[in-house]
């Protein structure tokens, strides 16, 4: 078999595959930028956005927000704790 199609095959299989699927778990003493996010589930319908800032944010805290595909999403806008 020459290379090309070695190549080929591997390109026609990676696009038969089903698409990827993830979910993120948060575990115990689970912190971002010294802020804690423990026991938070996140997957595509269900999403997150951490923005961590060295001054104080404004607005600062955590909003959830929908998206035009009907999921929603969770923005926190958090200053660093050292």
């Amino acid at each position: 078999m020459s290379r090309q199609c070695v190549i080929a095959s591997l390109v026609a299989v990676s696009l038969l595959a089903p698409a990827a699927r993830a979910e993120v778990s948060f575990g115990d003493h689970v912190h971002i930028g010294g802020h804690d996010v423990s026991h938070q589930t996140f997957d595509r319908h269900r999403r997150a956005v951490f923005y961590l800032y060295d001054r104080q944010p404004h607005p600062a805290g955590c909003a959830w927000r929908r998206n035009d595909d009907g999921s929603q999403t969770k923005v926190c806008r958090y200053k660093i704790l050292h």
